[in-house]
């Protein structure tokens, strides 16, 4: 049942590649504004050129290839991740007074968002205890991990978000152990044999969020991705 108190969470769809310095610095003012009821709730996807984030979890040793893509250090939890072109970043900034003012059932919620828009690909992503994100079963004790969960929060305002393997390039996750997780590999709805489109994702968000969390996102104001 959607809540009669919360309005619908507007949507964003960058046209181009977002350095990561300028998406920290939109949502850090986009979540000022949220808190102070001057800015609406917002679900921002974007995708970045090759980078590497740690989160407050990461671990030097897991910094395998340093000077291979620039480094971050960023307040979300969890360890180092990779974003780059091909993989759809998802921050949503969300004030979780509308969500019960409940980390733990927030980043579950994510969690069922990603799980619900794989499965309109007919991929079954899975949660693993102990291990943040999204894994795929790819035959006996293998398991690939098809997308990252990382969440801040600041005067129960949600930030940061998800990130989802489209397209890839696979080769680049090389440079870390991702998630801190070095006996599984990393995939993509590319090397699942999925022929689906950034919009083809997007399209999916949009659709099994309601669902989830009992809102809509208005589309209205969404940015149409650039083709080519």
């Amino acid at each position: 049942m959607k809540s009669p108190l919360a309005p619908p969470i507007s949507l964003e769809i960058a046209p181009d590649l977002v350095p990561y310095p300028e998406a920290v610095a939109a949502m850090e003012a986009r979540v000022a504004g949220i808190h102070a009821g001057t800015a609406a709730e917002q679900v921002w996807c974007v995708e970045h050129p090759p980078i590497y984030t740690a989160g407050t979890s990461a671990k030097d040793a897991d910094l395998i290839a340093p000077d291979r893509f620039p480094v971050f250090k960023t307040g979300r939890g969890g360890q180092f991740t990779y974003h780059g072109p091909g993989q759809r970043v998802v921050y949503a900034m969300i004030d979780l007074a509308h969500h019960g003012k409940d980390v733990r059932r927030y980043v579950h919620n994510l969690e069922a968002w990603a799980i619900a828009a794989l499965a309109t690909f007919d991929v079954t992503a899975e949660r693993r205890e102990g291990r943040v994100g999204l894994w795929v079963p790819r035959g006996p004790g293998r398991e690939e991990k098809i997308g990252a969960i990382g969440v801040r929060v600041r005067h129960w305002v949600a930030f940061h978000g998800m990130a989802l393997n489209v397209a890839p390039d696979l080769s680049h996750f090389g440079g870390i152990v991702p998630c801190g997780v070095s006996d599984q590999g990393v995939t993509s709805l590319a090397a699942l044999g999925k022929r689906a489109t950034m919009a083809d994702l997007d399209q999916a968000l949009i659709a099994t969020f309601p669902t989830v969390f009992g809102r809509d996102i208005a589309t209205a104001t969404s940015i149409q991705r650039k083709v080519g």
